[in-house]
């Protein structure tokens, strides 16, 4: 009988020594991680020419770092224009694309309490260079997100949602039942403003460019909350009939410039705000004379990555931010932008479909599998 026993006895053993052996494989797998394939480029100039993919040695975590697998990351309007030499911020180069994205921490230095193994994190700074398999960075250059917010969300959030967000929060008092108008409607920003104003019970007039396909781009915007989508020639010519269902807007978000602001000011109501945010024209901000004089508005201007910067140390303002959008979008209320992903073999594609004009896809680079879901 004692032989049996014995055996029966060794069995929890070996399972224990046969998991610990697994964990232990799979852990110095992940650590040893130690090559990253990167979108790099070493001048200024268009993103298609000067963007290549290079293979890059990682460093060892040291003890205020972590390493990180970039699970997915966007390209947006800024980083093609830091790219070309026309953003303020100028990285130093040779340089890693992208302001933003979602990753995973594989590795913690033992210094390190703010993030822990396996926490989906994104980027704390706008240097950080999110086109990319893998990274090693300060922990302070990263940021936690609440468990379980979707993945493709997670690597916009920092740029277009939060922009959206501020935009809505920091300039006019909007309660449920007020108006909103903006130009670029269909852009990741415009997307955005759209549906977190409809989460909080606020209209929308949403305007966009002539195209072939306008009752198809009608029908998505309408789909994520937009009350009204419209182009400037129909409300030129219809106005009366469009806005008869709205009270006039509080405030109007720019992202053109030029002439389309001509049509956003003759809209918001007298002594509201006009905000700034893009310049797609590339021309000035036109604001007629009338405007400022008998309709008291205001004209502000606004960029996100100011205010990451002068938040940084106030992390209760972008906590709660963070906080309420992955909450929204856990619940279904918000969800990515319309999207394109691309392997990041395939970034030159991703490059050419982002500088197309009329395309309302954004662009997103899937950096291992998970950025599928």
């Amino acid at each position: 009988m004692a032989a049996p026993m014995n055996k029966v006895c060794l069995l929890p053993r070996i399972r224990c020594f046969t998991n610990f052996r697994r964990f232990q494989l799979t852990h110095c797998q992940r650590n040893l991680t130690s090559v990253a394939h990167a979108l790099v480029y070493e001048s200024y100039g268009d993103p298609r020419s000067v963007v290549k993919i290079q293979e890059q040695q990682l460093p060892e975590v040291s003890d205020d770092e972590v390493k990180v697998q970039m699970i997915a990351a966007p390209i947006n309007p800024a980083d093609i224009n830091t790219i070309q030499g026309q953003y303020p911020i100028k990285p130093t180069l040779p340089a890693v694309g992208g302001f933003e994205g979602v990753g995973e921490v594989l590795e913690v230095g033992h210094r390190v309490t703010n993030v822990k193994l396996g926490d989906k994190v994104i980027s704390n700074t706008a240097t950080l260079g999110s086109w990319r398999t893998h990274l090693v960075c300060n922990s302070s250059a990263v940021r936690t997100l609440p468990e379980g917010t979707p993945l493709l969300f997670a690597a916009t959030v920092r740029v277009n949602m939060s922009t959206a967000y501020r935009l809505l929060q920091d300039f006019e008092d909007l309660q449920p039942g007020d108006c909103v108008i903006q130009n670029a409607a269909n852009s990741g920003a415009g997307q955005a403003v759209i549906q977190i104003a409809a989460a909080r019970g606020v209209n929308t007039i949403n305007i966009v460019r002539d195209r072939p396909d306008i009752e198809d781009l009608r029908s998505y915007l309408q789909g994520l909350g937009a009350t009204i989508v419209t182009t400037e020639s129909e409300l030129r010519q219809n106005e009366k009939s469009i806005m008869q269902d709205v009270p006039k807007p509080k405030l109007a978000l720019n992202a053109v410039s030029g002439k389309s602001c001509f049509v956003l000011l003759k809209q918001l109501q007298p002594k509201r705000t006009m905000v700034t945010y893009g310049g797609m024209s590339r021309q000035p901000v036109m604001v007629p004379t009338s405007s400022l004089i008998f309709s008291d508005i205001k004209v502000r201007g606004y960029w996100m990555s100011r205010w990451h910067e002068e938040t940084a140390t106030d992390t209760d303002s972008a906590i709660k931010m963070v906080s309420e959008l992955c909450s929204w979008a856990k619940s279904g209320k918000l969800q990515p932008p319309k999207h394109k992903l691309h392997s990041i073999v395939d970034y030159k594609q991703a490059l050419e479909n982002a500088m197309t004009d009329y395309h309302t896809e954004k662009q997103i680079l899937k950096l291992d599998r998970r950025g599928e879901n």
